[in-house]
Order: C-alpha cells, then sequence, then structure tokens
C-alpha cells in the first residue's frame, strides 16, 4: 500500500509556511495572474522563489495553479509568464486549458503538468488520453463516486489525485457563469466572486419590488450552497483505492482553517497507514474539524449521487471556534503572540500544535512589548503573556465563541 501525498493550499507566504509546519507533504499556489484564486493574496515572481525555497529547505513540494481558461487576450501575457518563471524549480504547474498545457510545453520542456479539477476528469480512458498528451498527475473530478476511482487506478498507472476536504463549488466541476453573468468577475479566469454565498428572495413579476425572503429561520438562504466536503471516515478506502495524492481546498481561507484541518488529516493517514489493520477513527478528530467554519459536511459524490440532506439550504457558516492569535516566539518575558481577534484577561483558550491535540489555559495577564499591562488586545498587537511551555513559533490559539454569536 503506497501512502499518499497530503497536499495543502497556500495562498501566501505566512499559509506556506503554516501548512508546513502543521504537515503538508506539498502545496499549491499561484502567482498573480492565470490561477483560479486570483482574489487571494498569491506569489509575486521574487516571492516564489523565497516559497520554493523555503519549501525544499524542509522537504515540501511545490506546485504552481495555471488552471483558468484564458481568452485570446491573454495568451500573449501567459506566454511572457512562463518565460518569466522558467527558471522556478517549482515541481508541477496544474493546468486545465489545452491551450496553455501546450504552451508550458513549449516553454518549459520537461516540466511535471497536473491537469486541474477544472478539466472534470471523470472516466479511465480520459486519464489515458491525458496521459499521452504528456500529463504526469489528473486531478480526478469530484464528481467521481470511490468504485470509479478504483477502477480508474486498475485502469492506468498515471498519478491520480482526489480532494479530501472543503468547499464544493455548485457548477460542474467548478465550471461557473454566476459569477461573470452578475458581477462581471469571470470565474474561469481566477476572479469568482462566489454569488452562490449570496442571500437571495423570489420577486413575482406582477409585483415588482416586493421580495419575498425563502429562508426558513433567521439566518438567511443559501439555496445554492452545498455542504463542505469532508472525508476524513472515507480516508482509509481513499487510500486502499491508490490514489497518489489526497488534496484539501482553500487558498482563499485563513491559517486557523490549513493548521486546524491539516494537522487532523496528517494524524489520521499517518495513523492509518502505520497500522492499517488496528486504525480506528478518533472521536477527536471529528470534534477538531468541527470547530473549523463550515457550512456543514458532506461525502459529496463518493459514496454515490448525493441526496438532498449534502446542501445547506437552512444556515450560514457554522464557527463554534475563533482564532485570536499566533504563537511568533518563546522570549525570556513569556510567550510573545500577534493577536489577530480580541483578546482579555480571564479567557479561557486552546493552544493547537503539531498533532491533533491542544492544551487548554486560561490567560491569567499580558503586557505589550513595553512591558505595559493590558487588560485587552486587539488585532494586530504584539503582546507577551506568561510563557506557555508547550507552544513553539507558528502554533495557533482560538477561543470558543459564546453561544449569543456563534452563528
Amino acid at each position: 500500500m503506497k501512502k499518499p501525498e497530503l497536499l495543502a493550499p497556500a495562498g501566501n507566504m505566512e499559509k506556506l509556511k503554516v501548512a508546513i509546519r502543521y504537515g503538508a507533504d506539498a502545496v499549491y499556489l499561484g502567482g498573480k495572474a492565470f490561477g483560479l484564486r486570483n482574489l487571494a493574496d498569491n506569489f509575486t515572481i521574487p516571492e516564489l522563489d523565497e516559497a520554493v525555497a523555503y519549501a525544499h529547505r524542509h522537504g515540501v513540494k511545490v506546485y504552481l495553479t495555471l488552471n483558468a481558461y484564458p481568452g485570446n487576450e491573454g495568451i500573449d501575457q501567459l506566454g511572457d509568464y512562463l518565460r518569466d518563471i522558467a527558471h522556478l524549480p517549482l515541481d508541477a504547474y496544474i493546468a486545465a486549458d489545452p491551450g496553455v498545457i501546450e504552451l508550458i510545453q513549449e516553454i518549459s520542456p520537461g516540466r511535471d503538468i497536473h491537469l486541474s479539477t477544472q478539466a472534470n476528469t471523470t472516466n479511465w480512458r480520459s486519464v489515458r488520453f491525458w496521459e499521452k498528451q504528456g500529463i504526469r498527475r489528473v486531478n480526478l473530478a469530484r464528481e467521481m463516486p470511490l468504485e470509479e476511482i478504483r477502477e480508474t487506478r486498475e485502469r492506468s498507472s498515471m498519478e491520480l489525485e482526489a480532494f479530501i476536504h472543503g468547499a464544493m463549488c455548485i457548477s460542474y466541476s467548478g465550471r461557473c457563469l454566476l459569477s461573470s453573468a452578475m458581477t462581471g468577475r469571470d470565474a474561469n479566469k481566477g476572479e469568482c466572486t462566489q454569488p452562490c454565498r449570496w442571500n437571495y428572495a423570489i420577486v413575482e413579476e406582477t409585483r415588482p419590488g416586493e421580495y419575498f425572503p425563502i429562508h426558513e429561520d433567521e439566518s438567511g438562504s443559501y439555496i445554492f450552497n452545498s455542504k463542505d466536503l469532508c472525508l476524513i471516515e472515507q480516508l482509509p478506502e481513499l487510500v486502499r483505492s491508490g490514489v497518489d495524492s489526497l488534496k484539501i481546498e482553500g487558498r482563499m481561507k485563513g491559517i486557523y482553517y490549513a493548521a486546524s484541518v491539516i494537522r487532523i488529516y496528517r494524524a489520521a493517514l499517518d495513523s492509518y497507514c502505520a497500522d492499517p489493520e488496528r486504525y480506528e477513527l478518533k472521536r477527536e478528530w471529528l470534534a477538531e474539524l468541527n470547530k473549523v467554519s463550515h457550512r456543514g459536511y458532506t461525502t459529496g459524490f463518493l459514496l454515490g449521487k448525493p441526496r438532498d440532506v449534502d446542501h445547506e439550504y437552512w444556515s450560514d457558516y457554522v464557527r463554534t471556534y475563533q482564532f485570536v492569535a499566533t504563537v511568533e516566539e518563546q522570549a525570556e518575558a513569556g510567550t510573545l503572540l500577534g493577536v489577530r481577534n480580541r483578546l482579555e484577561v480571564g479567557d479561557r483558550l486552546e493552544l493547537i500544535g503539531q498533532g491533533a491535540s491542544f492544551t487548554t489555559f486560561t490567560l491569567t495577564a499580558m503586557h505589550n512589548e513595553a512591558g505595559e499591562p493590558l487588560q485587552v488586545a486587539h488585532a494586530n498587537q504584539r503582546i507577551v503573556v506568561p510563557g506557555i511551555p508547550e507552544a513553539c513559533q507558528f502554533d495557533l490559539i482560538r477561543r470558543e465563541k459564546k453561544a449569543e454569536v456563534a452563528s
């Protein structure tokens, strides 16, 4: 049994370092254009150089997303960009458009290319076709059930990649026109504004201006939403299916999301591969994933066609915990924190680091870098708290949200 790679998102340099800290074997990231997350921070060319060097020092691979579908006007710009980055030792490019793939092969012959899920590869013959075009790996469409993933593995020697966790697009393999039609920003060129996440109301044609809400409670209506994908319970079946890479979605998400999700899948994957016969899904892994902001969880299409319950009609994001600080370093005076959300003396907090466990403690005191005591700290402040012995750089601190603000 081959242990698959754990592939994590990296929307900027901080997220890349966090992904590596919490156990990613490889990260995927985007430049300032030609990826499908242009609204993320992304990387300039010098930043890409720095990111690759940092990742490689830690034994982690880096894949660059070039999976947009450019129009004619973008082809020359893409060619210039590919020539500008050709010297970077990226481990692979991720692409979907045949013209983009051909251009990559002309400018950087020998570069590994991974086929994006945007190419909606849903059967083994398509995988074989792309293998003939020089593709190294195929990210299988999220519409593929487990039994067809297994068959595809049996009929192909290609590297196969499958999504295991994260947001699900409502459109077929992510090919959506809502954003283009409603805002002029093309989702297929990396500028999706996610109108599927907006609130909507019904207007009857003979009563213009009268809006009828279509929601079941005060949280609003989210009629286009899918629940988020979560395959932690199906991880053993995916490993046994022979996929080479398990991918976590989320380049637009924050570092708390990345750290929380990566560390749980890292723990589960390592545990299963170390001893498949005695492996057990731990309840605390499920509890930890439920502490991350999400829209409810679904197994998507992996176990067959989804039913109505796989869509989140009734609620906004589930947010039970709030990310409040990062650990920057251990100092003589205590532990130095970078504050991300309001902190107050007396708060009951949780420290999360590598592995699936966490440490609970009470914030008894804090002061700023000048040594002045504080009762309350706000975002973007740097504070020193009494030493947290277990804390290391890039560890995160969270607080359970009060019931009245948990929705």
